[in-house]
């Protein structure tokens, strides 16, 4: 059984059925309104499992009986799990003979928990990675069966680094787990003293803090795409960042705004922060020359700061 939800988990999925694996069905989280429309949309496994014609179940609740029954009769004898999103009880974990394996993306025990690709950005790690585990019930904790590492550019966003740890992590799936199955790849318990964590990132993230460096803020503006995307308060109004980059020197008080070089700037501690890609509310994304030729030169003063 395959258990995964956002489009980090697609690749897993296909690769197990690409490599000749029995997938017996999916399970998936149920489809929830998207977006200003609030149109209802399906996770991207599900619409993956629909194009492999696979079976999927869509609980409510891990610790629902009629669905913990229904997974229970597939008889599986492994639980490949990729970014779920939900914590998986016990009673679950134990449903699969061989047991339950999880594809994570970190260098556990470095960034146990839910958004580990944008807490590598945020932190300035160098370098990130996968690691497959044996699943416990404490969050990521399970040990450690392998692990394959990827650099961090210095222009990756969160969408550009998952969709290379994505395809990483589903061919180190398929390389660990024959060797995991049959007993001849150990698990080796993770160091507990090397343990970081992250948590669920909330939608008011990424608005920017005068309390960041320049440096801190630029890393936040990519760790912060494609969601939720940073933003500064400007003239009463969210103004999205997308992409922007920093310059060394003086810089004033923490969300003073100064054209530079036809772009308009914002002073964090350490430097400024210029704004190269930005868009206002309903409107298309546009450079910051055009931001700025756009307010005839004359920038609000201050940017509104978290």
């Amino acid at each position: 059984m395959f258990m995964g939800s956002p489009a980090f988990a697609v690749p897993s999925l296909w690769a197990l059925v690409a490599a000749g694996y029995v997938v017996a069905g999916v399970v998936t989280q149920p489809d929830k309104p998207t977006g200003r429309g609030g149109k209802v949309a399906a996770p991207e496994v599900k619409v993956a499992a629909l194009e492999l014609g696979l079976p999927v179940l869509q609980p409510e609740r891990m610790r629902d009986e009629a669905f913990q029954a229904a997974l229970r009769a597939f008889r599986p004898d492994v639980l490949v799990v990729a970014a779920y999103g939900k914590i998986l009880p016990q009673a679950v974990l134990d449903i699969p003979s061989r047991g339950p394996i999880n594809v994570h993306a970190s260098l556990l025990p470095r960034w146990r928990g839910a958004s580990p690709i944008a807490a590598a950005i945020l932190a300035g790690d160098s370098e990130t990675g996968v690691s497959i585990m044996e699943m416990a019930l404490k969050m990521d904790a399970g040990p450690l069966v392998a692990a394959a590492r990827e650099g961090i550019l210095p222009d990756d966003t969160s969408g550009s680094l998952e969709g290379r740890l994505a395809r990483l992590g589903a061919s180190l799936l398929i390389g660990t787990l024959p060797g995991w199955y049959d007993g001849r790849t150990p698990a080796v318990p993770q160091d507990e003293s090397l343990v970081t964590t992250c948590g669920l990132i909330a939608k008011s993230a990424g608005h920017l803090s005068r309390s960041i460096t320049a440096a801190a803020a630029e890393r936040a503006v990519r760790a912060y795409s494609p969601w939720p995307g940073a933003y500064i308060d400007y003239r009463r109004e969210r103004l999205a960042i997308w992409q922007a980059h920093v310059e060394l020197g003086e810089a004033g008080e923490p969300g003073a705004m100064a054209p530079i070089r036809k772009q308009p700037a914002i002073s964090f501690a350490g430097g400024l922060l210029v704004l190269d890609l930005v868009q206002r509310p309903g409107k298309a994304r546009v450079s910051g020359q055009q931001f700025l030729a756009g307010e005839r030169g004359q920038l609000e003063a201050m940017a509104g700061l978290a």
